[in-house]
Order: structure tokens, then sequence, then C-alpha cells
């Protein structure tokens, strides 16, 4: 029988055991040595980001807050049914000179831009109704009035208090936006491209029929516009589209999606102008984000709520008829989530 100390072993063979475990010392050595980076690099990674979240927290908080409510005389809100989207408001206002306010019998600021906005319930379509601002509707406790008459009489709670009565759909969430506001956002965003319906010039600056760069002085007076066009406040309407459409499709590019710092710049550019509800919080406006984060610009749809033109009031007011038939099917559309077919038939008629 042979020992194995009367053999003679490779010289890299001998203390092969003791080689083994000061190999597995090392290798723990090393392992928590990598774990210990990769520890120190997540808790540095998370301090950035968690700093990052909490500046456009605080720059989202220098927007307005205010709190919806209805008032005795608002009569009831619209039902809200499960499944069925949701509904937000969007006001553009102006502050106008005291020669225009006494001229048009109201106080304030106006929303000469108000659009229904409209998520389908499953977060892939977005349809976006417009409304004229002299659309002559019923105004809770001050009888009928030009529908953006309803932001100068009572602020925002009476915007929304009056296009939920008038649409017949509880609003989710309302957003304002003071006009300046929107040139600041445009110059951050780099300029949007907005189609032009003809050519005319305004406030020392050109417009050239067809899609045009706009920066944010530009597509400020862009959208004051009405005079040049036949159609006057319609087609208003929809160059207001046209730059929500810009400023849409610019927001949700990975140009500016995937680059935090123009992310930043822009929330904290557009909140000194902007007012909302109190639940349209941080926290929510993120939940709203990632809900929605496969939308791009084709899934943004344009409309005009139905009406029967312009007309005069008993007391020689100009102002635009309503359209109850029409009204109709567009409020049965909001109340089942049908608006896919109702743009299908529709978009383009007013």
């Amino acid at each position: 029988m042979t020992h194995r100390s009367d053999v003679d072993l490779p010289g890299d063979w001998e203390g092969e055991d003791d080689h083994r475990r000061d190999d597995r010392r090392r290798g723990r050595r090393a392992a928590l040595i990598a774990l210990g980076m990769v520890a120190v690099l997540v808790l540095g990674v998370g301090l950035v980001v968690g700093n990052y979240l909490n500046g456009l927290r605080n720059s989202y908080e220098k927007r307005t807050v205010v709190q919806i409510t209805r008032g005795a005389s608002d009569g009831e809100r619209p039902e809200a049914v499960e499944g069925t989207g949701r509904n937000f408001l969007l006001l553009g206002s102006d502050r106008r000179s005291p020669e225009d306010a006494a001229s048009e019998g109201v106080s304030g600021q106006r929303s000469d831009v108000m659009m229904l906005v409209h998520v389908s319930d499953d977060d892939e379509s977005v349809y976006i109704t417009s409304f004229p601002r002299d659309l002559y509707v019923d105004i809770p406790g001050y009888g009928k009035d030009r529908i953006n008459a309803a932001l100068a009489f009572g602020g925002v709670g009476l915007a929304v208090t009056t296009v939920e009565n008038y649409v017949g759909v509880p609003i989710d969430h309302v957003a304002l936006i003071d006009f300046d506001g929107i040139e600041g956002l445009v110059d951050t965003l780099g300029g949007v491209d907005v189609q032009v319906p003809l050519s005319f010039s305004a406030g020392g600056h050109q417009f050239t029929e067809g899609v045009q760069t706009m920066n944010g002085e530009e597509a400020l007076t862009f959208v004051r516009q009405r005079k040049q066009f036949a159609d006057g406040d319609f087609q208003r309407n929809r160059n207001q589209q046209a730059v929500l459409k810009g400023i849409a499709d610019k927001l949700i590019s990975s140009e500016t999606l995937s680059d935090p710092r123009k992310l930043a710049d822009t929330i904290d550019s557009i909140s000194p102008f902007l007012t909302t509800d109190d639940g349209l919080s941080a926290s929510a406006m993120i939940e709203l984000g990632l809900s929605m984060r496969s939308v791009r610009g084709g899934d943004l749809h344009f409309l005009s709520v139905p009406h029967a033109g312009p007309t005069t009031t008993s007391g020689g007011a100009s102002v635009v008829a309503t359209d109850e038939d029409a009204m109709d099917v567009l409020r049965e559309a909001l109340r089942t989530d049908d608006m896919g077919t109702y743009y299908a038939q529709h978009a383009g008629t007013y």
C-alpha cells in the first residue's frame, strides 16, 4: 500500500486545500467589496433621483391651488361612471385691459381657451374638444351668457360647474394657465411646430401658411389672433389647438422626456402661471404621466364642440348659439367612453 506522503506531487499541487481556502476567502472579500460598491452606487443614484424628484415637486408647488365646490344653485354634479375614462378641463386665461373688460361687461380673467380633454379608459387615446368662447350657455347663478364669462364671474370653480352642467359628465381635474406662461413654456421646449392656416402678419411677426416653428412670443401672438380670419373665433380655436398640439408633441417627445434637465426646466417655467384643483397634486401628476406613458402625438385627437353658429341675443350681443341635438350625441359619447366612434364621424365638422 502506497501512502500519500510517499508520492512525489507536482510543485503546484502542494498545499492544494490551503490554496483553495485562500481563494475562497479572497473570492468572498471581492464579492463583499463588489456588493459594497453596488450598494454605494445604488444609494448614490437613489439620493440623486430622490433629490431630483423633490426638486420637481417643489417646482410644481409654485402653482396656485383652488378648491372646486358646488353651491346650492349649481345643480347636481353629473354622475361618475366607472370604466368610462377621465375628463379634464383646460383653461387658458388672458388678462384684459380695463377697456376690454368694460366693453364686455365682465372683470378679471376670461377663459379665451376652453378645452375638454377626455382620456379613454385604456389610457391610449386623448380627445381634446374646444369650446367657442362666445358659446351662449347657462351659467349657474348668472343666467345665460358667453361660456368664457364663467371664469370672470366665479373663477375656476364656476367654469368647471358650467362645463359639467353643459356636457353632462364630471370633470376629474382642472388646470388653468395664464397666457403669459405659454411664452415661457414654448421657449423652454426650444420652440414648437405649428400648422398655420394662411399667411398673415400680427404683432410684428410674419406667419406663413404651412408648418412653422414658433418661439414663445410668436406662439402667444398667434393664439390671440382672430380678426385676420373669415370665421374669427372658430379659426382662433383651431389655432389654439394647433399650438397645443405642438406643445404636446414636444412635451411627450423622447428629447424632452429623456432629458431630466429640460423636464425640470419645463415644470419650473410653467408652474408660476398654473392654477389647478387641489386634487391634482404632484403625486397625482406622476401617476397620470405613468398611466399615459404610451400616448404619442398620433393619439391626440382634436375636435370642436357642436354649435349652431353666430347669432344675436335679444339685447343685441353677438354670441354663438348651441345645438342641443348635436350636443346630445357628444354627451352620449363622453358618458360611454365612445369618443373614438364620435371622432371618426365628426372630426372637422365644426
